[in-house]
C-alpha cells in the first residue's frame, strides 16, 4: 500500500486525501459486490445476444457508399434488438449524438397538429431547441407540433393526477428522460418508469412512450423497453458504446417506430436499406460487449463521489445510500469557484489533456456557461470520465464515467484535492 500511495503522490493526490478517500472506500464492499452482480447478468446478455445473432469476422468489414447489404450493420442491429427485447433496433454512426438520436424519434413519430407531452418536467438543455421551448430553426414547433409539460412534485414524484388532465386526444407521444440532466432530481428507476408508462397507456392506449435511456444502460438488469416503452434512445459515447465507440446513436421500439425513424434519418424509401459503417463496426461491437463492465465502474465512481462528499456538508443527488438508476452524480458545490476547483481536478486525472484547465464557456445549445472538464479518448464521451455543469446556483457539477474503476477513483480524489488546494475544503 506504501507503493500506492506513493504513486497517488506522484500524481498530486496528498496522503490526507488519500487516506480519507481510503476510510470511505472501506464502507463500500457491500454495495460493490452487488454492482458487480448486475454486471455479470448484463455481460451475460449482451454474450448470449452476440452469439444467439452469430457475430462473426465477416460483421467486422468495412463498407463504403450506400451500404448496402451491409452484414455488420444488419447483425449489430439485431443484437441491440435482443438485448433491449425489441422488435427492431436503429444502431448507426451517422447519428451524431444522443440529442441528435432522440431528434429523429421524434420528428418521425410526430406530424403537425400533433403534441409532445413530458410528465417529467422540463426536458434536458439541448433537447428544449429541439421542441422549440427556445426557440430554434427548424424545432418541432416550427412544424406544428405543438408541447405541453407536467412538472414533478416537490419530492421529486410523479404528479398523476395533473398528468392525466394533461393527456388529450393530440397527445402523439410522450417522452420520459430516465437521468436528471442539469437537474437536481432524482433519476427514475426502471420500475417507475414502467408505472409511469402503464399509468399513461391506460388513458390513452395508442400513445407512443419514448424513453431518453442516456446514462442508464446497464445500471439495472432491466431497461425501460421492458417495462412498455415503445421506444428507448441513446448516445454510443455514453453506456453502451462502452468507451470504444467514437460515434454513434440507437433507437429500439416497436417496428412501426423504429421503421419510421429509419425513414427520418435517411429518407422515405430508403430507411434502414442504406447507411455505411465506414469501417467502424469493431468497435461499435466491442464497445457494446464491454459495456456492462465498464457502466459497473461508472457505477461505482458515482457511489465513492456521494460518500466521499456528503459527510463534508456537500448535497449530492443521489444521496451517498440511494439505491443508483444511472452514472451521474450531482454534486452541489456552491460556487463558481468551487466548480472550476473540482472540474480542475478531474481534468487533472485525465490521461488526455491533464495539462489544461478547464474555464466556463458558451457551448452550443445551453442558455448559461458550461464548465466542462473531459480529458477523453473520444471527444464529449461521457462514460469516459468526466465532469460538467451549468454556472448557475446550486452550482451543481455533474460527475460521470471513468473506463476503469481505479481511473474513476483517481478523478474524485484528484476533485478533492483541488478543492482542499483552493481552501474550500478542510479535512
Amino acid at each position: 500500500m506504501d507503493a500506492l500511495l506513493e504513486q497517488y503522490e506522484k500524481m498530486g493526490v496528498s496522503g490526507e486525501v488519500y487516506q480519507y478517500g481510503e476510510k470511505i472506500l472501506r464502507g463500500l464492499s457491500e454495495r460493490f459486490q452487488a454492482i458487480d452482480e448486475i454486471a455479470e447478468y448484463n455481460q451475460a446478455k449482451v454474450l448470449h445476444a452476440m452469439q444467439k445473432n452469430r457475430v462473426a469476422a465477416p460483421c467486422f468489414a468495412a463498407t463504403t457508399g450506400y451500404g448496402y447489404d451491409d452484414v455488420g450493420r444488419e447483425t449489430l442491429e439485431k443484437v441491440y434488438r435482443d438485448v433491449f427485447h425489441t422488435e427492431a433496433a436503429l444502431v448507426r454512426p451517422q447519428i451524431t449524438c444522443g440529442t441528435h438520436a432522440l431528434t429523429v424519434a421524434l420528428s418521425a413519430n410526430l406530424l403537425p397538429g400533433d403534441e409532445l407531452l413530458s410528465p417529467v418536467g422540463l426536458p434536458y438543455d439541448t433537447l428544449q431547441e429541439v421542441i422549440g421551448i427556445r426557440p430554434s430553426p427548424c424545432s418541432l414547433a416550427e412544424y406544428g407540433v405543438t408541447y405541453r409539460q407536467v412538472d414533478l412534485l416537490p419530492d421529486g414524484s410523479f404528479d398523476y393526477p395533473r398528468i392525466e388532465k394533461a393527456i388529450h386526444d393530440k397527445t402523439k407521444v410522450i417522452t420520459i428522460q430516465r437521468s436528471k440532466g442539469y437537474a437536481t432530481r432524482p433519476t427514475f428507476s426502471v420500475r417507475q418508469i414502467g408505472k409511469l408508462i402503464a399509468f399513461c397507456k391506460k388513458i390513452k392506449p395508442d400513445v407512443i412512450c419514448m424513453v431518453d435511456n442516456c446514462y442508464g444502460e446497464f445500471v439495472e438488469t432491466i431497461e425501460p423497453s421492458d417495462v412498455g416503452a415503445d421506444m428507448v434512445v441513446g448516445s454510443l459515447i455514453k453506456n453502451p458504446g462502452g468507451g470504444l465507440a467514437p460515434i454513434g446513436g440507437y433507437i429500439c421500439g416497436t417496428e412501426e417506430c423504429v421503421s419510421r425513424c429509419a425513414y427520418r434519418l435517411s429518407a422515405p424509401g430508403l430507411g434502414q436499406e442504406v447507411g455505411a459503417n465506414l469501417g467502424l463496426m469493431p468497435a461499435l461491437f466491442q464497445g457494446f460487449f464491454l459495456a456492462p463492465t465498464v457502466v459497473a465502474g461508472a457505477e461505482k465512481g458515482a457511489i465513492f463521489a456521494a460518500n466521499l462528499y456528503e459527510p463534508l456538508g456537500f448535497k449530492c443527488v443521489p444521496g451517498a445510500s440511494e439505491i443508483r438508476h444511472d452514472i451521474i452524480q450531482a454534486v452541489e458545490l456552491g460556487s463558481e469557484k468551487a466548480m472550476i476547483a473540482f472540474c480542475k481536478g478531474i481534468q487533472a486525472a485525465a490521461p488526455v489533456d491533464s495539462y489544461v484547465d478547464p474555464l466556463p464557456w458558451a457551448m452550443p445549445g445551453y442558455d448559461d456557461n458550461v464548465i466542462m472538464a473531459a480529458g477523453a479518448f473520444v471527444q464529449g464521451s461521457s462514460i469516459e470520465l468526466s465532469a460538467d455543469g451549468p454556472i448557475r446556483p446550486p452550482y451543481a457539477v455533474y460527475f460521470q464515467g471513468g473506463l476503469t474503476w481505479y481511473h474513476a477513483k483517481l478523478g474524485i480524489l484528484m476533485s478533492l484535492q483541488k478543492l482542499v488546494e483552493a481552501g474550500i475544503v478542510h479535512l
